[in-house]
């Protein structure tokens, strides 16, 4: 293999990872403990469809401890929505900085 090629292939996954690693501010080590937490509503469609499973949501928490943005990281897209907007409204313990939680909602039958 010629050495530029080896380079692209060794450093650029480096260098990738390198950068998640210094986002100032962001951290997902402190696992804040919630301090409200409702439950997303099972939607009418899905329960007639039949629908369930489990929908990942990835909530930035600020230092005050409310969710400043969620995006959805998995699901079917009905049950994700409702999921969304429940995280939304989650409300976790005061930290020091600003962190990042996945938060995993099942829906059953």
């Amino acid at each position: 293999m010629k050495l530029r090629t080896c380079l692209r292939v060794v450093c650029a996954p480096l260098l990738i990872l390198g950068m998640a690693c210094v986002v100032p501010g962001v951290s997902a080590d402190e696992n804040r403990k919630a301090v409200a937490s409702p439950k997303p509503e099972y939607p009418f469609t899905a329960r007639q469809l039949g629908l369930h499973g489990v929908a990942k949501i990835q909530v930035l928490i600020a230092a005050n401890g409310h969710v400043i943005d969620a995006k959805i990281l998995g699901g079917h897209p009905l049950l994700a929505d409702a999921a969304l907007r429940a995280a939304q409204s989650w409300k976790f313990e005061a930290g020091n900085s600003e962190t990042t939680e996945i938060l995993e909602f099942r829906f059953d039958k």
